[in-house]
């Protein structure tokens, strides 16, 4: 068999453009559809790159859910290509280690790196890559010599590499955000789609006023809320979790996100409350 009949479908991806882009056009090099994963995989529309994600595993998408959350994170990468293909074949070379390969041809495949983060603390953009495993796999010698050729790969492009267990994951967060993360968009929700962006921002003050002043949960509060502003009911709630979403409104998001009791507010950001376009 020829190179390029052995390497066709990593041609095939390379001019499809996965692999490259940043934000709304980049493309994850693996796609559901082209693994078996043992884990259940998911697909998610992101908030910052505003394009669908491929995660390949629950703990890839809780892993997500706290990118997606964090202030510094302004792009988000998922099933990152280790390009050319040559030079991991190389580095395993070089380290004496058997490259990956495909099990039923036993020819060296395209490695991946779970997440490639761009990250912004204000001192100029930096990339992070970030492989998610869980903290049991780490036993095993076959991974530990996977990582390390992918370690080699971003020391030489001088990129910090790291591993992520679900011990350094939130738990409790990243399910709050999975609850909260749908709601960014308020328009998506059939009340909310026609009016206009000062209705949205008095309904919210209001909302507000009524969750620092009443010592009652806050479907209690809502349920009434929506029965005095006559909206349909879960219309206050779904205000809420788009409070939440827009950080507009900061709770303890260590702690479990329960509507049935009362919420502690943190902090408040009405110059955000004021900058978000509805329209």
């Amino acid at each position: 068999m020829s190179k390029r009949a052995r390497t066709s479908q990593a041609e095939k991806w390379i001019k499809e453009g996965r692999g490259t882009g940043i934000g709304s056009e980049y493309q994850p090099w693996l796609k559901i559809q082209d693994v078996s994963s043992l884990g259940r995989s998911t697909r998610l529309k992101g908030i910052k790159t505003n394009r669908q994600h491929e995660f390949l595993s629950d703990l890839e998408r809780s892993y997500f859910y706290i990118t997606e959350y964090s202030d510094f994170v302004v792009d988000i990468r998922e099933q990152f290509p280790l390009l050319p293909l040559e030079e991991t074949i190389v580095i395993a070379d070089e380290l004496g280690l058997k490259h990956p390969t495909d099990p039923k041809t036993n020819e060296p495949v395209v490695m991946t790196t779970d997440f490639l983060l761009t990250v912004d603390k204000g001192e100029g953009l930096v990339e992070l890559a970030r492989t998610i495993k869980m903290k049991d796999e780490l036993l095993k010698e076959r991974v530990i010599e996977k990582f390390e050729v992918e370690r080699v790969y971003w020391e030489r492009r001088q990129i910090d590499w790291g591993v992520v267990t679900e011990l350094e994951i939130p738990k409790e967060m990243a399910r709050n955000i999975s609850y909260i993360h749908d709601y960014y968009d308020i328009q998506q929700y059939d009340v909310f789609q026609n009016m206009n962006q000062q209705h949205i921002e008095d309904l919210a003050m209001a909302l507000l006023h009524r969750i620092l002043s009443e010592s009652k949960s806050i479907r209690e509060i809502t349920n009434v809320f929506d029965k005095e502003t006559h909206m349909p009911l879960g219309s206050g709630i779904t205000l809420f979790y788009h409070l939440l979403a827009q950080k507009i409104i900061q709770v303890d998001m260590l702690e479990p996100l329960n509507v049935e009791k009362i919420v502690v507010i943190e902090s408040i950001h009405e110059s955000k409350l004021k900058k978000v376009r509805y329209g």
